[in-house]
Formats: structure tokens, sequence, C-alpha cells
């Protein structure tokens, strides 16, 4: 079967095959296998490598789906300073777990870009209230656009709200997807049921005095431990949900830095074991699972070689 596959699957490739609709039913159901504690999903912390020299990161993401049987490692690099490249470039190997072979390696980049917006769509779907009307976008970057198309696969929404640092950019974005261009965080988010932060800013970017009462935030953006979007008041206002209970603490600055205590695993919500506090103000903190990147590269897989 390994051989119906070019030794690369590129962006396009992906792109052909994986849905909203197939990978957010699928994610959900993983962020819940992860919650279970059983060992149908090993996986270890990731491994993070500062390259001071050039102000990067390298990162290896290792994971094994015991119930898919499905094991796969995502190598990625995070280059905040890039310019003339993405800041975030990525490949995934995919193995067969019976006998250890590289079934194949995959753009990484792609798969990263939509399991991260599918994890927060399954989030959303279990924390926010119902028939959310208004999403905020904080960032232009590549997971603005997969947030804005996983979300607007579950939520016909009144009005999506873009902002970001560039101008120029954000007046691209809402061209290219009917977003309302904001000049500022306040005034994108100030009547937004759903926020979500997926900038790469290492100081908060929003308030708790510009959001209303009750909304729900997906905060994806600041990924390293002395990284944050939100303002610390903001966080220890809020329910705080997180994909990891064990990385969370290690790895994320918004919660780190301002101290706050993790309610639950959003995974334990989906599985019924956490209150879906959905009458209070709500934060799903997503750093992202290598078992995301696992499931994802399989579905992938399963749909290129039977096509």
């Amino acid at each position: 079967m390994a051989s119906l596959l070019p030794p690369m699957v590129s962006a396009s490739d992906v792109l052909r095959v994986l849905t909203y609709a197939d990978l957010i039913p699928v994610i959900e159901k993983t962020l819940g296998d992860f919650s279970r504690g059983d060992g149908t999903v090993v996986q270890p912390v990731r491994t993070v490598i500062p390259v001071d020299q050039h102000q990067g990161y390298f990162l290896v993401k290792p994971g094994y789906h015991v119930a898919g049987d499905t094991m796969a490692c995502k190598l990625l690099t995070l280059y905040p300073n890039n310019t003339d490249r993405p800041s975030h470039q990525a490949s995934i190997v995919l193995f067969d777990s019976s006998n250890g072979s590289p079934l194949a390696v995959m753009d990484g980049a792609s798969i990263t870009d939509m399991r991260t917006a599918a994890a927060s769509a399954a989030a959303t779907k279990h924390l926010v209230k119902d028939s959310p009307r208004v999403h905020a976008i904080l960032g232009t970057g590549h997971q603005a656009y997969s947030h804005f198309h996983a979300l607007n696969h579950l939520y016909k929404f009144d009005q999506v709200c873009v902002w970001g640092r560039t101008p120029a950019n954000v007046q691209k974005f809402a061209a290219e997807t009917g977003a309302t261009p904001c000049s500022s965080v306040e005034e994108a988010v100030k009547d937004a049921d759903v926020i979500t932060t997926v900038t790469m800013s290492r100081t908060p970017v929003l308030k708790k005095d510009w959001i209303k009462p009750g909304v729900h935030i997906n905060a994806v953006g600041a990924c390293r431990p002395d990284w944050q979007e939100l303002d610390p008041e903001l966080v220890l206002s809020s329910v705080v949900y997180v994909d990891s209970k064990e990385a969370a603490p290690k790895e994320s600055g918004d919660i780190i830095l301002s101290k706050a205590e993790v309610y639950a695993e959003v995974g334990e919500v989906i599985l019924g074991k956490k209150e879906a506090c959905k009458d209070k103000t709500t934060i799903f903190k997503s750093l992202g699972l290598a078992i995301e990147d696992v499931v994802s590269a399989k579905l992938v897989y399963d749909k290129l070689t039977s096509s």
C-alpha cells in the first residue's frame, strides 16, 4: 500500500482530501481519548530545542494512538522573525506501527493549520453558549484562515471581525473571507460571542474590560512559557480549559505568568467527566497535541490510498 503514495505528500495533496467535516469529529474523539488516561494515547510532552543563534526553536512531537494502531512523529521549526518564509514549518512522518516502516512523509504545516483549528472548533462546540452570532479573530496568518473556515463549518455567524497588527493584512483577510476589518482589538471583540487569538504576540493583546461576560475564547497563539496573548486579569477571571494538563503549566505563558488554575482538559468535558461552564467566560488554551497530528496524518493517508 505504501507504494501508492509518493515519498512526500504535499500541501496540495493534503488540502485536496482533508475536510473539516471529516476532521473535526476525529479530533473531538481524539481529545476525549487523550483525556481518558487509560493508555489509549501514548505521547510525551513535546521536546523543544532552542536555536538561540538564530532566534528559533526545533520541536519534536511523537505519538501513538493505540486504539487506532497509528504512529507518527512531527518535526516542527518555529522561527518568529522569519520574513521570507513561514514562521512555522513542519513535516509529519507516518509509520506502520506493526513493523516500524515509514508509510509517508507529509507536509506538516497544512495538517497543523487544520487540526489546530479543528481542536478549537471541537472545544467551542462544547464550551460556547448556544447559537453564537459574532466571531472575532485576532491575527491574520495561516491559523486565522483555518480557524475562520473551521468555526464557519460549525456555525453560521452573522459577523466575523478581524484585527491584526498590519493593516494591509487585515484588509487582505477581509477581502478574501468577507470578514469585517477592525482597526483595534477592542473594536473587534466588543460584540463577540467567540474570540480566537492566533497572534505571534509575546505580550497581552486581549483585555478583560473589552469583552462581554460569557464569551468563549480560543487562545492559540502564545506557545512559549514567556509569551502571552491574554491579559492575566482576563485569565484569572475565566474558567480555563486546556488540551493537556501536563503540558499547560510547563509551556503556556498565558497560564504560567497569570498563575491561573486549570479547571479541566477539554477532553474531560467531551467525555462528560467535567462541566462545561457555559454561563461563565471560558478559555480553551490550545498548545496542540502530537496525537492530533497522528490521527490527522492517518486520515489523510487513508483518503489518498483509497482514492
